[in-house]
């Protein structure tokens, strides 16, 4: 089990120097929306990818393949994003990850199910200021517009410990997720991408508790980044605040361009190359089994994870 260790600023010299090393145009760049891309809100409808960031965002994925793996749902990340990535997969990991589709709908259905008795558990959300958002295949249930933050984070976690099947719960901002026990978490979903686009190295950035599912597996082939300071996280570097997001993304970019031009020889990147790639395998892989939470396999064989912190499984 690996613990917390100290993580290093990206944007000092070593980090940056530690980033120069690592990428290349077949690293996958995945990211988290709230609070890395665009800034924490007040509504959960108010939050806006800045026109900058928008940009920069277009012109990686013109380099590189580029995933947004978020807690939205992926028709409400694709409204707020402004540009749209490669893969795209949303509620937390259960939506649109190739493999799973079958899973969908009973994850839908237990998405439901919570929200009805939910409300039947807390008639008066609203006026309390908690308020339950069905995003599809997953519940998140928000309390930062309470009066009374920890009274509304007690009567949250009372609720969700009454619910019927219990779901797994990751907490965050202000915010409890309730996701189905047998849906891929973020962690997964970065590795199949991985697999899927052909890339052997990923790059991530997140700023919340779900996205320490990608932090925690702690392997060589994954760059991580942890948007925010004051916080425990098992991700190696670290930015100050979500407003460093522009110029970190500004250094991929440069870096990405002097190795297109050091490399120009060898050909340019295809934002088509990973799928071809992963056609050009056949049928035979299509009857691999996806990856599992808990136990990871990749196209069927098992790789190690990293046992992690039981407080936000």
């Amino acid at each position: 089990m690996t613990g917390i260790v100290a993580m290093t600023y990206l944007l000092s010299d070593d980090g940056l120097a530690a980033l120069h090393d690592f990428i290349d145009p077949a690293t996958l760049f995945a990211f988290d929306l709230d609070g890395t891309l665009a800034p924490i809100a007040a509504g959960p409808g108010d939050i806006r990818v800045p026109q900058a960031i928008q940009k920069a965002l277009a012109e990686l994925k013109a380099r590189a393949p580029m995933a947004i793996i978020t807690g939205r749902s992926r028709m409400d990340a694709l409204h707020h994003l402004g540009v749209e990535p490669r893969y795209l997969v949303g509620n937390h990991g259960a939506e649109g990850l190739p493999g799973w589709e079958q899973h969908e709908e009973d994850f839908r259905r237990l998405g439901g199910e919570w929200e009805r008795q939910l409300h039947r558990m807390i008639p008066d959300g609203e006026n309390s200021g908690i308020v339950v958002e069905n995003k599809g295949m997953s519940v998140s249930v928000h309390y930062r517009g309470a009066r009374n933050r920890p009274v509304a984070r007690s009567l949250v976690l009372n609720a969700i410990g009454r619910l019927v099947p219990q779901p797994r719960v990751v907490d965050g901002k202000y915010v409890e997720n309730l996701l189905p026990k047998e849906a891929p978490d973020k962690g997964v979903a970065l590795l199949q991408l991985m697999s899927r686009a052909g890339c052997a190295k990923g790059f991530f950035v997140g700023d919340d508790q779900t996205d320490e599912d990608v932090f925690r597996l702690d392997r060589k082939e994954l760059f991580t980044v942890r948007v925010g300071i004051g916080t425990r996280s098992r991700a190696r570097y670290f930015l100050r605040d979500q407003g460093e997001i522009l110029l970190l993304l500004r250094h991929v970019n440069d870096a990405l361009a002097q190795i297109s031009l050091v490399d120009v020889h060898q050909g340019g990147f295809s934002d088509e190359g990973g799928d071809r790639l992963a056609d050009e395998k056949g049928v035979e892989d299509q009857k691999q089994q996806p990856f599992r939470r808990g136990d990871l396999f990749v196209l069927g064989q098992e790789v190690e994870q990293d046992g992690g912190d039981d407080e936000h499984r």
